[in-house]
């Protein structure tokens, strides 16, 4: 088997992304100078859906016969027969959304074999049979007509463009109930540690702000706030690590 994976997702690094909003991590992206990671226009299937895995790409061609007649549809076969553990299926359909670009079946196959998640920029299709899965999903609409009607599958695994954002198989794929968004997985720990900080800082700005502080002062933070900062930050490190009481 070909690994596309440069980055292990341990079940800690995991817990981290998961911890943070799509919000946060889309945040340190952007300050890294990754300006188009957040899959816009996509929504997610469920409410409360939290997903962290390895795209498995797969990308689709405007319809065509001699296109239909070479390839069958075999690209969407083999990304659904060769999906491994852990990896989120998102599928490049062009922002099309007047035909399906997967059924219940194939969703179903796809999470027999351990997909954590399905992504397309394009319509699902057997839409209530793919939500009872209870696989997160992200979409941009539901359509009954199969994928032919538009689509031709080409290849997976594959470099891709879904919702406008550049996708390499392997990259890291976080989604929570605002959507989802891409991570290069090059920088996937950097990401992680950076916005785990970022929310700690905006705790501090949301419970200061809640009891009548000004954003002039909290957010962001002021540099005469820094030693209230870190007085808190080592009041909340002890509150942690404080024992508790079973009687």
């Amino acid at each position: 088997m070909t690994t596309h994976r440069t980055v292990e997702l341990t079940d800690k690094l995991k817990q981290k992304l998961t911890s943070v909003s799509t919000a946060t991590i889309t945040s340190q992206l952007q300050r890294l100078g990754y300006q188009n990671c957040f899959l816009s226009g996509l929504r997610p299937l469920a409410e409360g859906q939290s997903m962290v895995g390895y795209a498995h790409t797969l990308r689709y061609l405007p319809a065509r016969p001699d296109i239909a007649g070479l390839m069958g549809f075999n690209a969407q076969k083999e990304a659904a027969e060769s999906i491994e553990p852990g990896e989120v299926l998102i599928i490049e359909a062009r922002g099309e959304s007047d035909a399906g670009t997967i059924g219940d079946i194939y969703a179903l196959r796809a999470q027999y074999r351990g997909c954590v998640g399905v992504i397309t920029d394009g319509a699902l299709r057997d839409t209530p049979a793919i939500k009872a899965l209870g696989m997160p999903v992200y979409h941009q609409a539901s359509h009954a007509a199969v994928l032919s009607r538009l689509h031709s599958p080409l290849d997976h695994q594959v470099p891709i463009a879904c919702a406008g954002v550049a996708v390499m198989p392997g990259d890291v794929i976080v989604g929570d109930s605002e959507g989802a968004v891409v991570i290069p997985a090059v920088l996937v720990e950097e990401i992680a540690e950076a916005s785990m900080a970022m929310e700690i800082r905006e705790e501090f700005a949301i419970e200061r702000v809640r009891a009548g502080g000004s954003t002039r002062d909290y957010f962001p933070l002021h540099k005469d706030k820094r030693p209230e900062y870190q007085a808190w930050l080592e009041e909340r490190e002890t509150s942690q690590n404080r024992p508790t009481s079973n009687g």
